[in-house]
């Protein structure tokens, strides 16, 4: 069985990659290292550095191939809010270049990166797969109208897919080789370990008078590798059942921005600076998924579920890799960008 992995050389692309190499997959990755990264592979990888937006690049890839796992995709929020063409054309018309190309190439299975920002502010916790989707977003709209596209592909052409709706990925494989590494990082966990490492001089709580049990947000994390195992479960489930499907991907335990610091320090044995912001806007007190039509169906079981264990994995990462990868790549933004 061999598979594409669209945006493989990202954060979540390059776990799941190797988690599929190590279960038996034949991979070859597709990426445009925007965002991405070479070094994040193994050096025997079937690798293509192109553009989503390319036809003939992408139809070329597909060659050989029985499924695609798609990660790749802006994912910025607040940056999708500056500039939505941006994340219109890259993620939506990207994704059809692909679905096109796909159909061309008579390839009808694939794996998709959704998001739980599809979903917008929550109207009850946990979120199911049920819960209304009213993202708050363009690039949470962005996600929908590809889970949208995925549907009519599925009716008209006799696609199958599995959509995994992550809420917070986080962590980093236990070997240390591989870690997030984001050129412009927004991600709670990575920021307050480049605070205990002296690469930041603190970090910023915003909101401290919310509904929750010590005022700041509630987030639900998942580890890398339990989002890489529910992949190759998903995959074999598609390719068993031939019936697409819908996935909340989380932990359905809920952590508040103090209690990942105070776990961080823990960690680290490093204190960690401290500074409180106004609220910023469209950010929700609690996103808890849950994740129980994963888990039955699927028959999905978190590894790490504790915190200290995400953290510690993460921070292994980070610590032996305080600047990221060596190689570092700038080229102009285009289409193809990776998680």
């Amino acid at each position: 069985m061999k598979v594409l992995v669209t945006g493989g050389a990202g954060y979540i692309g390059s776990h799941v990659v190797r988690q599929l190499l190590e279960v038996g997959y034949q991979v070859r990755v597709f990426d445009n290292l925007e965002n991405g990264h070479k070094e994040a592979l193994p050096d025997e990888i079937e690798f293509i550095q192109g553009n989503l937006l390319k036809p003939n690049e992408i139809l070329g890839a597909l060659k050989d191939i029985d499924a695609v796992l798609h990660f790749a995709a802006y994912i910025e929020a607040g940056e999708s809010m500056q500039n939505p063409l941006k994340f219109f054309e890259n993620n939506l018309k990207g994704s059809v270049t692909l679905l096109e190309a796909m159909r061309q190439a008579g390839v009808k299975n694939i794996i998709f990166s959704s998001t739980a920002a599809i979903y917008g502010e929550p109207e009850y916790t946990p979120i199911d797969e049920k819960h209304p989707k009213k993202p708050t977003n363009i690039y949470g709209l962005t996600k929908l109208e590809i889970e949208h596209t995925l549907d009519f592909y599925d009716r008209m052409f006799g696609f199958k897919y599995v959509a995994l709706r992550y809420f917070n990925a986080a962590g980093a494989d236990e070997s240390g080789a591989i870690g997030e590494d984001h050129h412009s990082e927004t991600h709670l966990i990575p920021l307050v370990l480049q605070t205990a490492l002296g690469k930041r001089e603190d970090i910023k709580i915003f909101g401290t008078d919310y509904p929750t049990k010590d005022g700041t947000c509630i987030r639900d994390y998942i580890h890398i590798k339990d989002l890489g195992s529910a992949h190759i479960l998903a995959l074999e489930k598609l390719l068993s059942s031939r019936e697409s499907l819908q996935y909340n991907l989380g932990n359905g335990n809920g952590y508040s921005v103090r209690e990942i610091i105070e776990t961080a320090k823990k960690v680290t044995g490093q204190d960690i600076k401290i500074t409180e912001a106004e609220k910023r806007e469209g950010d929700p007190a609690v996103l808890v998924a849950s994740s129980e039509k994963a888990r039955k169906e699927l028959g999905w079981q978190p590894k790490y579920g504790a915190v200290e264990k995400i953290i510690e994995t993460a921070w292994q990462w980070h610590k032996s890799h305080p600047d990221g990868f060596s190689s570092k790549q700038t080229i102009s933004a285009q289409p193809g960008n990776t998680l």
